[in-house]
């Protein structure tokens, strides 16, 4: 069985967005270096276009492909999912997705896609396990993200730590509030204006 991975781009003191749900500049190091994420020709991971305008320094680019060829199932939040409207159906990396909501798929949303709606977090992750197989299951930070964690459903922590203070905002851990250990990171890994950083959830 694949490993539960909570992941994002992270401000440096602690927020995935802010208060509008705008990212600002945490997602600018997609952008700014001159080797694709995505091979000419590798449809694997740009199924809606999101993968295919990513140019980044090669030390991500080497590091976030290794990440995206793990993933089997994504799990996000019902929040999430409506603001992006859920990437069309077409999620940037793996085969599925698992949305943790108290209300169903919007009826005649992209019924060719393998979204699966789910009310709880344990379900949602019994769900994207069973989805994913050997793979890994990719949860995205935020409040959702943090209710995983605080369920002890978490196995590893990843954010790509950006140059940049947000002051306030949507934090990475939602409103998790208790202490939970990490060990020393396996991955500490210098980009150009982003810090890979990923750690096991210590049991």
């Amino acid at each position: 069985m694949g490993i539960v991975i909570m992941h994002s781009a992270v401000s440096v003191d602690g927020f995935i967005a802010d208060e509008n749900d705008e990212v600002g500049p945490l997602h600018d190091w997609y952008f700014n270096g001159d080797t694709p994420i995505t091979e000419a020709g590798d449809g694997q991971y740009d199924h809606s276009g999101v993968g295919s305008g990513f140019k980044v320094s090669q030390a991500s680019s080497e590091y976030v492909r290794s990440a995206w060829e793990s993933i089997g199932t994504i799990v996000m939040g019902r929040h999430l999912f409506d603001l992006m409207n859920g990437w069309e159906g077409r999620p940037p990396t793996g085969d599925h997705v698992v949305v943790v909501s108290h209300r169903p798929k919007p009826e005649g949303w992209h019924p060719e896609a393998s979204y699966h709606f789910v009310d709880g977090v344990t379900a949602a992750i019994d769900k994207a396990r069973e989805l994913a197989g050997e793979r890994a299951v990719a949860v995205n930070a935020g409040d959702v993200g943090g209710q995983i964690l605080a369920a002890g459903l978490v196995d590893e922590v990843a954010m790509d730590v950006v140059p940049v203070v947000f002051g306030s905002g949507k934090r990475y851990f939602g409103s998790i509030d208790e202490q939970h250990l990490l060990e020393q990171p396996h991955v500490v890994i210098q980009g150009d204006r982003v810090l890979h950083l990923a750690f096991k959830v210590r049991r």
